[in-house]
């Protein structure tokens, strides 16, 4: 995953419509998987090769009713990728390389669900508090608290006007902490903005206490995303209507 989500660049990034994000990625993306697990041919995308900056998730379905998928896989890039590319190469990476999780395996394919989310509207937030739930995913970084003086002046009410950082008068190391969430997580969590931010921050690395000062020392960029999402039913009726009569 990139770093830090860059500003977009004049001329990269793809107008956001409606159609954004399409079956066609998610199937793209399955195929992509199916095809290293299987040595299947792929079949080549038809999709404008726009550039965005883009996260391939894999679920799990659950066969119990009532019961919702399964996070089995998601990473990303917050550079504007050609999508073509893009997602085929990140569709292995959440995949393989998500090391929360072991390796997806071919006789999980049954069982997956992809969704493909393109980033947009990068925002620089004017403090942690300054972006909203259900709508925007939140990018956060922050300098490693245990490396800077804990500051004089601590409160543990949120203050939506400040998010400024807390600078000690020496800093030989500087090591910056980041984590970001989805717009579609934090909902589906049920966290409000400041648990949204502190779990964060908990992702990012950063195991002590989280106070007031802490949570003003973070740099916050919203963001929206626009997600499609497909079961491995859909990527076999597709296969088998572009000619794969063996899946």
């Amino acid at each position: 995953m990139s770093a830090l989500p860059p500003d977009p660049v004049a001329g990269e990034m793809a107008v956001v419509g409606d159609d954004v994000c399409t079956p066609e990625h998610c199937l793209h993306a399955f195929d992509a998987l199916y095809c290293e697990l299987t040595g299947s041919t792929p079949i080549p995308p038809t999709f404008p090769d726009e550039k965005y900056p883009l996260f391939v998730t894999w679920n799990t379905r659950s066969s119990r009713p009532g019961r919702g998928p399964r996070l089995r896989g998601c990473i990303g890039n917050f550079d504007a990728l050609p999508l073509r590319e893009g997602i085929a190469e990140y569709a292995l990476i959440s995949a393989f390389k998500d090391s929360r999780f072991r390796r997806i395996e071919e006789k999980e394919l049954p069982f997956l669900e992809c969704g493909i989310s393109l980033l947009t509207d990068f925002e620089d937030a004017s403090s942690y508090l300054d972006w909203t739930i259900g709508v925007h995913g939140i990018y956060i970084s922050f300098p490693d608290p245990a490396l800077y003086p804990t500051s004089r002046s601590s409160s543990n009410s949120p203050s939506p006007a400040s998010s400024s950082f807390f600078l000690p008068r020496f800093t030989p190391i500087r090591r910056t902490l980041t984590a970001t969430y989805l717009p579609d997580v934090i909902p589906e969590q049920g966290w409000d903005k400041i648990e949204a931010v502190e779990s964060a921050m908990r992702k990012a690395g950063w195991t002590g206490p989280i106070t007031e000062d802490t949570r003003r020392s973070v740099k916050l960029r919203r963001y929206r995303s626009a997600k499609c999402t497909i079961g491995w039913g859909e990527f076999v009726e597709w296969r088998k209507a572009n000619g794969d009569d063996k899946i």
